[in-house]
């Protein structure tokens, strides 16, 4: 009898056990499926007001993210309407930097102003902390600070045109020298741009870029001269500009491309030498200044200052 009694005991425990299990289950499905519809409902209407907290910094934040993009817009079709020479400046170096963004000249326009319109306001927070200088010195670090603002996108522009012109530099050579294999083992011109594309996406990445890009402008209707002209553009260097004009000659002319692309890639090397050579001609003379300023002083030093010793001390 006691173990029948301790078997219904625990038979009672195990069916306890897995109601409460299944109402618990049951509870936090209830609760997932309508939080679920809350979510759902608050999309659908979208702007309208959530009573839970996530869901408030959810809305404020889309609402930031809307409103920071139609200023975006807005400024993009400011400028788009505007096609003076600075424009088109602009747009080139954008271009060169990498950014084919249709709105990157109006987003470095917004940049620009928030960066002026900021460190102008922080100079003129910080300013009266640190010093208690007069109104000159107050309001012309305030419009040094807007002036820093204003320049910072334009020298950070240069500065990535820089960084990817040395990359541009660097791998031109090698891309000729895999254009003239590509030729001689019979590759047309879109299918050796394809190949070199890959070949050389990890060691220079921005070349492979726009290599690709040729590629595809040549696959959508552009004629050979026209897409290699636009990838001179891209680039920015002589070199490829005359390699673009090469291959225009050589398609107008009729004669061999293998053997054009041959001949300058034998010029290139011979450019490539000439300023290796330049380099170090010239390395001497610029040695010159830091040689005067920090070597010679030192010498100097050393070699009189023993006599200078002997002399004070009255050992001559």
């Amino acid at each position: 009898m006691d173990f029948l009694v301790d078997d219904t005991d625990l038979l009672i425990t195990a069916l306890v056990f897995v109601a409460a299990t299944a109402a618990a289950f049951g509870m936090m499905a209830v609760v997932r499926v309508r939080g679920a519809v809350k979510r759902r409902a608050a999309g659908i209407v979208g702007g309208g007001s959530l009573v839970e907290s996530g869901g408030g910094r959810r809305s404020f934040r889309q609402t930031s993210i809307d409103a920071v993009q139609k200023l975006i817009d807005h400024t993009t079709k400011h400028y788009a309407t505007l096609d003076d020479g600075n424009m088109k400046l602009l747009r080139h170096r954008l271009v060169q930097a990498g950014i084919l963004d249709p709105r990157a000249v109006g987003f470095f326009f917004l940049v620009r102003g928030v960066l002026a319109v900021g460190l102008a306001a922080i100079g003129f927070m910080i300013m009266p902390m640190l010093s208690a200088a007069g109104d000159s010195m107050f309001w012309g670090v305030v419009g040094v600070a807007g002036l820093v603002g204003y320049l910072t996108p334009s020298l950070a522009l240069d500065r990535i045109i820089k960084k990817r012109r040395e990359e541009y530099r660097c791998g031109f050579p090698d891309f000729m020298d895999l254009l003239v294999v590509c030729a001689d083992a019979g590759l047309g011109m879109e299918a050796s741009l394809e190949r070199i594309g890959r070949e050389l996406a990890d060691s220079y990445p921005a070349l492979a870029q726009n290599i690709h890009l040729t590629n595809l402008e040549i696959r959508a209707g552009r004629t050979l001269s026209e897409g290699l002209e636009h990838f001179g553009d891209r680039l920015g260097l002589d070199e490829v500009r005359s390699f673009a004009t090469l291959i225009q000659q050589s398609d107008e002319l009729g004669s061999s491309i293998t053997d054009a692309l041959r001949v300058y890639s034998e010029d290139m090397r011979h450019k490539r030498l000439s300023i290796a050579e330049e380099k170090a001609y010239s390395l001497p003379v610029k040695l010159s200044v830091p040689l005067m300023i920090c070597i010679f002083p030192v010498l100097f030093v050393v070699i009189l200052l023993p006599v200078y010793v002997r002399v004070k001390m009255g050992a001559y």
